[in-house]
């Protein structure tokens, strides 16, 4: 959460409760590799140069929603290199392609026309070799060479169209039904789409000489990098596709890359380049930007704000630059925490009922303190859902805090004036814990385990699943003399 990201003009649950207090703050999840994200509510400004093309102010405004670009030049010189050795294995041998690494932790990828790709460090720190990044990136040159997003938003503009003139010619029912059909034909259109890049992808990395079955290993570690991200919230793991997602499942298409990687030849062909691939991305942060503070386990801790705050017990934290937003219980329960710049000359009760909160019951409004900071609580309703809201200033900003949950309990009220209460200054050694991480190498003794690296690793959250998923690992026992990664300071 950056203090540069408050929006003071913002009002909650707007929308449907949960989702308002959900998704305001744009909330940075594991986004599916190869989309191009909605702008979120509150997003950094993009710098705009005067003369700047639409390309370029295109690129920047990619740039600003993640974070900024994120200077790191051995991996961005040898991406690039990777790239002009895929780029002549390509249909369009002439197209020159640049990479830009991403200052965000979301896994993903994305390419622009103008031959400008973007990789995350987060999707940078889950690959584990060569043809596995080389598989992302040749998928993304497949998307702008078969002209994916202009034959996509073709297929958008006539599905509006028809289901404009459905409502005219018929009515808004009719109108409603030729909608909903056009939106499963273009998601279906979508999931296709990147199908033919995966397909596309595999035979350039293999003309490129990398190994073909670099894509499924990727898409393999996407799958439980997400299933260890729905576990933490208490979800089930998405076996069954959603049938208006813009993406096949992720099981549909690694078997769809196994088979092609199949065709091509036998599991060992084509290069790996695992030692080059892990030297170049050594030292590389890992995890959330520490400028917008650090998540550790439930706590989240702001060095340069000077505060830390500890969400109750099964929540799982994620943070942007607009808020830090938790969710536990499969979604039953959910948290937000941001803050704003305090307003002159209102109290903290004016400010608490000055309309940026709706369903504000004011029979529940009560000032007090937390850790002998100036706080003021309330509770509120919208539909079915409840929430516990508190404002507490510090310095010279106002921190909110709002759960949300279907049923009030004892249990309920008592974690949640817990939570709230755990605000407070940073301490040393809680400043200590929010240094900030980077992928460090390791080399496997005889006798190492996973667990034994795991051991090694600055994680408090599932260190040992941390270090598997990271590495590609399903087994204990790893070999003697091979390099793995880890999280260190």
């Amino acid at each position: 959460m950056a203090a540069g990201g408050r929006n003071r003009s913002q009002r909650i649950f707007a929308l449907p409760p949960l989702a308002a207090l959900l998704l305001l703050g744009g909330c940075a999840t594991l986004e599916r590799q190869g989309v191009v994200p909605q702008k979120p509510s509150a997003p950094a400004a993009a710098p705009k140069a005067l003369g700047d093309t639409p390309e370029e102010a295109e690129r920047k405004k990619l740039i600003a929603l993640y974070g900024g670009d994120y200077r790191w030049p051995k991996a961005e010189n040898y991406l690039n290199e990777v790239l002009a050795r895929l780029a002549k294995a390509s249909d369009t041998p002439t197209q020159p392609y640049r990479v830009t690494i991403l200052n965000s932790a979301v896994v993903n990828a994305f390419a622009l026309p103008s031959g400008d790709l973007f990789v995350t460090r987060g999707l940078l720190a889950l690959a584990n070799d060569t043809s596995e990044v080389a598989a992302v990136m040749a998928h993304e040159i497949a998307h702008v060479t078969s002209r994916h997003a202009f034959l996509r938003a073709e297929q958008e503009k006539t599905a509006a169209v028809i289901t404009q003139a459905a409502r005219v010619i018929q009515n808004r029912q009719k109108g409603e039904q030729v909608q909903a059909n056009a939106a499963q034909t273009i998601a279906g259109f979508s999931r296709q789409q990147e199908l033919e890049a995966d397909q596309i992808g595999i035979s350039v990395i293999a003309r490129a000489g990398y190994d073909p079955f670099g894509a499924s290993r990727f898409l393999s570690s996407l799958a439980r990098s997400s299933e260890m991200r729905a576990a933490l919230i208490g979800q089930k793991g998405g076996s069954r596709p959603d049938i208006l997602s813009t993406h096949p499942s992720t099981p549909e298409r690694i078997a769809a890359a196994l088979q092609a990687a199949r065709q091509i030849g036998a599991p060992g062909i084509g290069e790996t380049a695992r030692p080059q691939y892990l030297a170049a991305i050594d030292g590389i942060a890992f995890g959330d930007n520490p400028m917008d503070g650090a998540i550790r386990g439930r706590k989240f801790i702001h060095p340069r704000l000077g505060f830390a705050f500890e969400a109750p017990e099964g929540y799982a934290l994620e943070n942007s630059a607009q808020a830090v937003l938790g969710v536990a219980d499969g979604g039953a329960e959910a948290l937000r925490f941001d803050s704003v710049r305090a307003p002159q000359g209102k109290s903290l009760t004016d400010y608490l009922t000055s309309g940026w909160i709706d369903g504000l019951l004011s029979s529940t409004i009560r000032t007090g303190t937390v850790n002998d900071l100036p706080a003021v609580f309330a509770d509120a309703r919208a539909g079915e859902w409840n929430f516990r809201v508190a404002v507490i200033a510090f310095h010279d900003d106002l921190y909110r805090i709002i759960f949300a949950i279907k049923a009030m309990t004892p249990a309920a009220d008592k974690k949640f004036n817990e939570s709230i209460n755990s605000f407070r200054p940073i301490t040393p050694e809680e400043e200590k814990l929010a240094q900030p991480l980077h992928i460090r190498l390791a080399v496997a003794a005889a006798g190492d385990t996973a667990q034994t690296m795991a051991d090694k690793m600055a994680l408090t959250d599932r260190p040992l699943q941390q270090f598997q998923l990271l590495n590609g690992l399903d087994a204990e026992q790893l070999k003697p003399g091979e390099t793995y990664k880890i999280v260190a300071y």
